[in-house]
């Protein structure tokens, strides 16, 4: 095939699959591209993800495009070494979908009534997925749960799965108290790895909190992460203009820069 494909702007998806299969030819591709396999480029693929979580979080609209063009670069990179393997191509991928879509959505490609609500969708969506789950012989509460996904969103999943089947505390109330308790836990234990085993069970409760109260842990620690570079920053700013740098400093000093930071925050 000549270069014409591959230099066209207006290439759009062939041109971007013909690019994959050129980057990855054993004759003429990129040597670090031919070099990767499914498990090498997995880490960049769930990189790619979170990068465009912070793009819509951070509203950036103006990155969004470049980092929804970086994950699907890593589709179809996944693609392409499945094709080379004969497992399957593109056009399986995008099927699979497609008909996923469709089995999930008989109230608007099939003939079921579109009279429902959102959480009744949800509902029907779940029983479709139990449905599916069962054909693939997972019939287990939690078969399907992904083992790759982040912790705290693996736990998050979990714990829905298990409050289908009443599995679940009555309120947020009772979770809390379980937080007291788990902390107390972590506070007696005596061994290192005690210690390793109460502070994932106080995590994981933790995640059952923001689970009851409507939150997402996920974006709950990502705005705590966030909040806590840019109050850091202020402190290293607040330490320049005295020509300090933190190692200079003391926890006094960076204390009462924080305190200044978080009432600037809540004074803005």
């Amino acid at each position: 095939m000549s270069d014409d494909l591959i230099h066209d702007s207006q290439g759009g998806m062939p041109r971007l699959l013909e690019i994959m299969r050129r980057l990855r030819d054993p004759d003429a591709g990129c040597p670090w591209d031919i070099e990767q396999d499914f498990a090498s480029i997995a880490p960049y693929t769930i990189e790619e993800a979170y990068e465009v979580a912070d793009a819509i979080e951070r509203e950036a609209w103006g990155e969004l495009k470049g980092e929804l063009g970086d994950l699907l670069l890593q589709s179809v990179y996944h693609t392409q070494m499945a094709e080379e393997a004969g497992l399957f191509t593109f056009d399986d991928v995008a099927n699979a979908i497609s008909d996923k879509m469709v089995a999930r959505h008989p109230h608007v490609f099939g003939d079921e009534s579109r009279d429902k609500s959102a959480e009744q969708q949800v509902q029907d969506w779940e029983k479709i997925k139990a449905a599916e789950r069962a054909g693939k012989a997972e019939t287990g509460v939690l078969d399907g749960v992904a083992q790759g996904l982040p912790a705290l969103t693996r736990a998050i999943k979990l714990q829905n799965r298990a409050a289908r089947v009443s599995f679940d505390w009555p309120s947020s109330d009772d979770v809390l108290e379980k937080i007291v308790e788990e902390a107390q836990e972590v506070r007696e234990a005596e061994t290192e790895a005690d210690r390793f085993e109460e502070f994932g069970d106080l995590l994981f409760v933790m995640v059952n909190l923001g689970r009851h109260m409507g939150l997402d842990p996920e974006a709950a620690l990502r705005a705590a992460n966030g909040k806590f570079t840019r109050r850091f920053e202020s402190i290293e700013a607040a330490l320049a203009a005295k020509g300090k740098t933190p190692a200079e400093s003391d926890l006094a000093e960076m204390d009462a820069f924080w305190d200044a930071a978080k009432l600037a925050e809540k004074q803005a």
